[in-house]
């Protein structure tokens, strides 16, 4: 492969701000997958991700879709996604399924789940690295390379509206998307720094402490609390907070000693696990780091924590919630999905095309 933009190469990446800004920006939805850059040479592609590690052997369709589709010598940056059976919205988590070690479950779910790609920036075309070009120049040769694209290639949509970038952060949640992002039309293209702003939908909600995981620094720091929420069938894991420094992992450390729990008698023993109950001994997203820890010490579900987080997948939170107290007003009974907002369904057809 011989590209004037050689993997591996650190996508541009965004810092989050509050609230959609004004000016010389161009707005695109925020795609809910993995982020990705095709890298294609003639009859060799390669897939690179945000940590660097190819995900070419995963995702043999968008190969031959890149093969089929993109230009014989280019750079395209963009996000693998995944469009639940039915095609009404994006599944992240049946696209995490598809990390896989064995190349037969590999050939097999990408039959059977397959993925799609969707471009949003040109780093490279024939012999001419674009990166140093504006993002409105870049942008133009992306529309005109993929002006006849077809699925399961696809161009995301773009505005220079705000108006029309504020309708699509209300609705196009409902299709599975993840907020808003805003992209300088004067910007290079600037490889693993936060060059751009992402909006993110923001909520919170009242969950049960159920557990915490101990700090790769030492035995006596919290690495983050573990999140529960209940429903019929019992109490249920729904996700993680964490970002602490490290002087109020060890306060946390202390403070939760009184509550260690007996596992054998915890709503998330391994005896629930193994009756296919979500715990924290579900392993999400470990493919991506064989062998992770995911032991966690028990803690009698007693204190309940409000946490701040943007959006759900199935019945989990998408990303690490955010701490913002403690709840001592709150029974732990009482923290159910009835108090999480549903977003308004939305045709994720419209969001493509």
């Amino acid at each position: 492969m011989q590209l004037p933009v050689m993997p591996p190469v650190k996508p541009m990446l965004a810092k989050s701000v509050a609230r959609i800004p004004e000016g010389e920006l161009c707005y695109e939805p925020k795609w809910d997958g993995f982020r990705s850059i095709i890298f294609r040479d003639g009859d060799t592609v390669e897939i690179g991700s945000r940590n660097e590690k190819p995900m070419t052997r995963y995702f043999p369709e968008v190969v031959e879709a890149a093969l089929e589709q993109l230009p014989p010598r280019c750079v395209v940056d963009g996000e693998i996604i995944l469009v639940r059976p039915g095609g009404d919205r994006l599944d992240f988590e049946m696209l995490q399924q598809r990390i896989h070690p064995a190349a037969s479950r590999v050939k097999l779910l990408a039959a059977e789940t397959p993925a799609s790609f969707v471009a949003f920036d040109l780093l490279a075309l024939d012999d001419v690295d674009l990166m140093p070009l504006p993002f409105s120049a870049r942008r133009n040769a992306l529309e005109e390379l993929l002006s006849e694209a077809a699925g399961p290639v696809h161009l995301t949509r773009t505005t220079r509206d705000h108006v029309q970038a504020e309708e699509w952060f209300r609705h196009f949640e409902g299709a599975g998307l993840d907020g808003v992002v805003a992209k300088p039309l004067d910007g290079t293209y600037q490889p693993d720094k936060r060059a751009m702003f992402k909006i993110k939908h923001e909520r919170t909600a009242d969950c049960v402490l159920a557990g915490y995981r101990v700090h790769k620094s030492g035995p006596d720091l919290v690495g983050s609390l573990l999140l529960g929420l209940y429903d019929g069938g019992g109490l249920t894991h729904v996700g993680v907070a964490g970002a602490f420094s490290m002087q109020r992992r060890k306060e946390l450390f202390e403070e939760l000693q009184p509550l260690i729990a007996d596992s054998g008698e915890h709503p998330w023993s391994r005896s629930e696990h193994e009756a296919g109950k979500r715990t924290p001994l579900t392993s999400e997203g470990s493919r991506w780091s064989a062998g992770k820890d995911l032991s966690f010490v028990p803690l009698r579900p007693e204190r309940v924590i409000e946490v701040k987080y943007d959006h759900m997948e199935g019945e989990r939170f998408r990303h690490t919630t955010q701490f913002v107290r403690w709840r001592p007003d709150r029974e732990p009974e009482s923290c159910t999905y009835e108090q999480l907002e549903e977003p308004v369904k939305y045709d994720l057809a419209d969001v493509l095309s």
